[in-house]
This record gives structure tokens, sequence and C-alpha cells, in this order.
């Protein structure tokens, strides 16, 4: 895709997204300063932002069945069909969102920047109990590395030092997904 085509699709999904989420609330304090980056001797945890569009579909596409569920039990994200540019608008969605401070997406990357590793998604929820809902993946090829425990543990470390929340939920990690759903 050329570079002015995606400059003018950021710069509308930016200017169209500002009206449709504009009236989205913040879901952490006013004067909570929100972590824009983690780093440990694995990866780096950044704010996610069109910028990562290349290496995120890289990551998205080739993990497409690795992901299927991660979002809940009878979600089909990533469809099979998803195009470069639906991820882009993915992005800028979520980078605005971010923005706005009603909930924050981080890409995981390798520590040299080369591959995007996973992602990281701190929303609010409806669910009785909990004051957010912290979703996160790692590509397929490093599950086995024991990249997707290391996320785990340090997203949750991070959340519990850094972050507001009195009862984040993990679903389909520490809570069952039907148990999740039917809070």
């Amino acid at each position: 895709m050329k570079p002015f085509i995606v400059g003018y699709l950021v710069t509308l999904l930016m200017t169209t997204t500002s009206v449709c989420v504009a009236q989205s609330e913040s879901f952490v304090p006013a004067n909570f300063v929100v972590p824009v980056e983690l780093e440990n001797q694995h990866f780096r945890i950044r704010t996610l932002t069109v910028n990562d569009v290349v290496k995120d579909y890289d990551a998205v596409m080739t993990s497409r069945e690795h992901l299927l569920g991660v979002f809940g039990p009878d979600d089909t994200w990533p469809e099979a069909n998803l195009t470069f540019e639906q991820d882009l608008i993915d992005l800028g969605w979520h980078q605005k969102e971010f923005q706005l401070r009603s909930s924050f997406a981080f890409t995981v990357v390798s520590l040299d920047e080369e591959r995007v590793l996973g992602c990281v998604y701190i929303s609010p929820t409806n669910a009785a109990d909990f004051d957010a809902e912290i979703i996160m993946w790692v590509r397929s090829d490093i599950v086995e590395g024991g990249y997707d425990a290391i996320l785990f543990d340090t997203v949750s470390d991070w959340v519990q030092q850094d972050w507001p929340f009195k009862n984040p939920g993990y679903p389909g990690r520490t809570i069952d997904w039907d148990k999740w759903l039917s809070k």
C-alpha cells in the first residue's frame, strides 16, 4: 500500500473515530498516569499504534489458528480473510481508545523491535466483581519457548504493581470463559 494512502486512511480513521468514541469515558482515574512501556529481558511491552501494522499483521496472520478463541470461546478473530487494511483500522481504533483512556492496547515486541511477539489488551468490563478485563496473546511460534507464561506473569505483576485495579479479570486464564461470560 502506498504511504500516502496509509496516511489518508489513518487521518480518516482518527477523524471519524474521534466522533464515534468521543463519548467513551475513561475507566481509570483522571489523575492516573497510564504506563506506556514495560521492558524485561524477554520483550518490550509498549503502546500499540498504527505504525506497528506491518509487524502486527504478520504476527496475527501467521498465528491465526492459535489466536482463534483468545477473545472468547465463540470469537472468530482473526478471520481468515483479514486484510492488511482491516488490521490497520483495528490498530487505529486501539490507538484512539488509548488516547481517550477508554481502553489500552499494547504491542509486545522483541527487544530489537524487529518482531511483534503478541499483544495485551486492558479494557473495562461489565463482569461482576471485576474492574478490568485483561486479554493477551503471543504468536504461535514462541509458545513452546514459554513466552505465553512469561507474558502472563509479567503482565499480571505489572497490573498489580502499576495499575489502579483492585480485581482485574483474566478470562481464559485465571477464570474459565464460561464463568466469565456468566458474570
